[in-house]
C-alpha cells in the first residue's frame, strides 16, 4: 500500500522505494497547490531524477532554465543539477518522480515532514537533514 506523506500544502505518495526495489529506484507521487512551492533549491549528489507531468502544470527551474511540466510531459534532472519548482497555474497539479538508483527513500520526505509540522522550520536544520540525505542547498554550491 502506498505511503503518503505530507509535507505542509505538498502531499507525496510513495508508490515504490529502494527498500521495495534492491536500490533500483524510488517512485513517488507528487500533488502540488496553487502556489506550492519547493522549499529550497537544490541539487543531488548521488541520483538522477525524471519527472512525468500527470494533471495540471508544474514550473521547474533547472540550472536557471525554466520548463514547464505538463500532463505528458517529461523532464529529466540529471545528478549535481540545481534545481526547484513552484505551480503558478491556479489550479492543483500532479507529477510522477523517479529517482535513479533508489537511495534516497521516504526518510527525508518523512523528516522533513515532521519538522514542518511543528512550525516555521530553522534554515540549519533543514540544510542539515538536507545534507545528511545527500540534498545539498543550491547556496552551497
Amino acid at each position: 500500500m502506498p505511503e503518503v506523506i505530507r509535507i505542509g500544502p505538498l502531499e507525496l505518495r510513495f508508490l515504490r522505494s529502494m527498500h521495495e526495489t534492491g536500490g533500483s529506484l524510488d517512485i513517488f507521487e507528487m500533488t502540488v497547490p496553487p502556489e506550492g512551492q519547493m522549499p529550497v533549491a537544490h541539487y543531488h549528489r548521488d541520483w538522477d531524477e525524471t519527472v512525468y507531468g500527470l494533471t495540471g502544470t508544474v514550473t521547474f527551474t533547472v540550472e536557471d532554465q525554466v520548463r514547464v511540466v505538463g500532463s505528458g510531459d517529461v523532464l529529466f534532472i540529471p545528478r549535481g543539477a540545481v534545481h526547484g519548482f513552484d505551480n503558478r497555474s491556479g489550479a492543483t497539479a500532479t507529477c510522477l518522480n523517479v529517482l535513479t538508483p533508489g537511495v534516497l527513500g521516504p526518510e527525508y520526505f518523512r523528516e522533513l515532514a515532521d519538522l514542518v509540522a511543528a512550525g516555521p522550520p530553522e534554515e540549519a536544520v533543514v540544510r542539515e537533514i538536507m545534507l545528511r540525505h545527500g540534498l545539498v542547498p543550491a547556496a552551497e554550491r
